[in-house]
């Protein structure tokens, strides 16, 4: 997330759109929050939840998704971690 954060446009604002619109509206990107979101569950939750198959140990790209699930087959168990931004306006 650091490094996509630090990405910039040709006009020297962020990459990302919606950063950008923060950026523009005068807020100040205050930090990363690298843990901002977990969801966790069984192999059978997360077929559920998705439709994908969960059947190898690694990470699973999920769509839509902005980091993979990471799976562990022989625990039973897959995780989902997403990262945040947090952006600072004045009031």
């Amino acid at each position: 997330m650091t490094e996509y954060v630090a990405r910039r446009g040709p006009d020297g604002l962020p990459a990302d759109p919606w950063l950008r619109v923060h950026v523009r509206a005068g807020g100040v990107v205050e930090r990363i929050a690298p843990r901002s979101m977990t969801v966790t569950g069984t192999l059978a939750d997360w077929r559920r939840w998705t439709g994908l198959p969960f059947d190898t140990s690694g990470p699973v790209r999920v769509p839509g998704a902005l980091t993979p699930v990471l799976v562990d087959v022989d625990h039973d168990h897959a995780a989902y971690v997403e990262p945040n931004v947090w952006v600072r306006h004045r009031l």
